[in-house]
């Protein structure tokens, strides 16, 4: 006798698939808890960006700014026109 094995994935999909409850209230307590629970998320969301915001911004306006000198912002460096002839391959 032979025995053949066959993997059933719907088994294992119907495990973990999300089943909403028959119970009319039970619905509505758990939609309830999931509009929580969104509404937590996103306030906490919020939240997090805007101090991350406020930190930024007084980050930039207590630290000690360093003002460079005329001799700093100078860039110096010798340069050559390229007239357009000499360039390769230019149209």
């Amino acid at each position: 006798m032979i025995r053949t094995f066959s993997f059933d994935a719907s088994r294992l999909r119907a495990v973990f698939a999300p089943r909403k409850p028959r119970h009319p209230l039970l619905r509505l307590a758990v939609g309830l808890l999931g509009l929580g629970v969104l509404c937590v998320l996103v306030f906490f969301g919020v939240f997090v960006g805007a101090a991350m915001l406020a930190a930024g911004m007084a980050y930039r306006l207590l630290r000690p700014r360093q003002r460079a000198s005329a001799q700093q912002r100078v860039v110096e460096g010798e340069y050559e026109v390229v007239r357009k002839p000499a360039l390769p391959l230019s149209h």
